[in-house]
């Protein structure tokens, strides 16, 4: 049978979801030492859309190199491959189901996709971020000696946000905190304009013009948006993201009568819960480790590392 050993302490953090829906039972770790027999036991994920199953730190490997500019510091790095792998262990149920490589899950690139991306820089870029997989390897993070679910996304709007605020499910490890220095991401602002036509065949309610003056938008604590209300219609801030496709959910709009125009501005980019990437790259480079990243990012937790083993 499987036999799932944990190696004590690597590192304790005592700082300060939603959680992706995930059909398995809570999987408690159990610290023990690990014998020299389990040395090459490896815990297989198996990717949606890939012939094999890949070994745990190969398929990091992908995703890191998926998820994250490997032009960032390789401390940013570092916590990346962490947050994946715990995400990864967490939503496969240690490698019992398999998981989609796509941002509703982890993004992962297998080796010829990261030739084609890079170029003649793979062998750099490729270098790079396999020393901060092996640097951190069999490292994840846990709440009460539980895997996380280690959400992260692109950029904050300056704040993080909670899994409370996210989904109405309290998690203490997954709390609002600040990321400022997200304002100096590429991704911090951006600007979408619709003509009222294409506005009013994205909606089941037709918009007049002075509907854009009396719609009401309720802000959360993270300055995000929880609803829309106009008149008796109310959508979740949620659900105006995916109904116009917006980077986050910190919007507003405004409609210009002279040339018919909606303009929809936002902060932030993707669901603004757990690690911030562009957060992380800024502590990185201001000095802060991976692990001093992890622990602003997520509260209360602590990382060890987790083998696995066939008996």
């Amino acid at each position: 049978m499987k036999k799932w050993l944990m190696t004590i302490g690597v590192f304790c953090m005592v700082g300060a979801l939603y959680a992706l829906p995930v059909a398995f039972g809570e999987r408690r770790v159990e610290e023990s030492p690990q014998k020299a027999e389990d040395a090459d036991c490896k815990i297989f994920i198996e990717v949606e859309g890939q012939s094999e199953k890949i070994p745990l730190e190969t398929y990091i490997t992908g995703v890191v190199a998926a998820e994250m500019p490997a032009s960032f510091h390789k401390e940013a790095l570092k916590a990346q491959a962490i947050a994946a792998r715990t995400y990864a262990l967490k939503t496969t149920n240690y490698g019992e189901r398999a998981i989609a490589p796509t941002v509703a899950r982890q993004v992962y690139y297998d080796e010829t996709k990261r030739k084609s991306n890079w170029n003649s820089d793979f062998l750099g870029n490729e270098k790079k971020i396999v020393e901060a997989i092996e640097e951190t390897k069999g490292q994840v993070l846990l709440y009460n000696s539980e895997l996380i679910t280690a959400m992260f996304h692109s950029t904050s709007n300056g704040k993080t946000e909670s899994a409370y605020g996210y989904s109405g499910n309290e998690l203490a490890y997954l709390q609002s905190v600040a990321s400022m220095s997200d304002q100096s991401s590429p991704k911090f602002a951006a600007m979408r304009e619709f003509s009222l036509d294409e506005w009013n065949a994205l909606w089941k309610v037709k918009w007049q013009s002075n509907d854009f003056k009396r719609v009401q938008l309720t802000l959360n604590a993270s300055g995000r948006v929880e609803k829309l209300q106009l008149g008796n219609d109310v959508w979740t801030g949620r659900e105006v993201r995916t109904l116009l496709q917006l980077p986050s959910t910190d919007f507003e709009f405004s409609f210009d009568i002279s040339t018919q125009k909606v303009y929809v501005s936002t902060k932030g980019y993707g669901h603004g819960v757990g690690m911030s990437q562009y957060g992380a790259e800024a502590m990185a480079s201001n000095g802060s480790t991976s692990t001093e990243i992890l622990q602003h990012y997520y509260q209360q937790i602590e990382i060890k590392k987790v083998d696995a083993c066939l008996k």
